[in-house]
């Protein structure tokens, strides 16, 4: 019994660190996380983060059990998955141009995409970037992680633990966003807005223009 417990905690450590690693480099989704949590509080950052974190914990999923034929799938679909995303982003970004930043935390939450919208919409984005699901397969092909025979036990741990380390991750950058929120006032929140708004659009022009190149 001893030994399997020895086993759990390797895997859910080694699933910690990586989902950590995977989450960490600050792109789109690390920007939007800052934007919500500047503009509507650290709760609407946080969960924003946290579909990122689902998003990451299910391709995990797909990296841990060796589902071959779903990240097949996956990849097959990468140039629709590219364009659907990188104009998603565009779409993000003039609406955040466009928008006005409130000192009202709770009125601000109660607008717009919402906590559950904004939860949705980080999720669906991470599951539209191709390259997620590739880092996972790489790196649990590196570490000799992923096989279609490993025990479920073992696998499910490994998942859960991907899903915490990125989900610290998020709680990490969201505590610091609003760390910083305190220090801005209304002008500085305006220009946070708008520069937050060019950087989505522009990370998803970039996307877009580099489908098929």
């Amino acid at each position: 019994m001893w030994v399997l417990n020895e086993v759990w905690i390797s895997s859910f450590v080694e699933g910690l660190i990586i989902g950590f690693a995977v989450a960490a480099p600050v792109g789109p989704i690390g920007i939007l996380c800052i934007r919500r949590t500047l503009n509507h509080g650290p709760l609407a950052g946080f969960l924003s983060g946290m579909g990122a974190a689902t998003a990451d914990a299910s391709y995990g999923f797909v990296a841990a059990f060796g589902l071959t034929a779903i990240s097949g799938f996956l990849l097959d679909m990468e140039t629709w998955l590219r364009l659907g995303g990188g104009t998603f982003l565009i779409w993000l970004g003039i609406r955040a141009w466009r928008s006005k930043p409130s000192e009202d935390q709770a009125a601000n939450t109660r607008r717009g995409l919402g906590l559950l919208s904004g939860y949705l919409a980080t999720t669906v984005l991470t599951l539209a970037n191709p390259s997620t699901i590739l880092s996972f397969l790489a790196i649990f092909a590196g570490l000799g992680l992923a096989s279609e025979t490993r025990a479920y036990g073992d696998a499910a741990i490994l998942v859960i633990g991907v899903f915490i380390g990125s989900a610290l991750w998020w709680l990490f950058l969201a505590f610091l966003a609003s760390v910083f929120r305190q220090k801005l006032g209304g002008e500085g929140m305006k220009w946070i807005n708008r520069f937050s708004a060019l950087l989505l659009a522009g990370f998803g022009a970039v996307i877009v223009l580099g489908v098929g190149a």
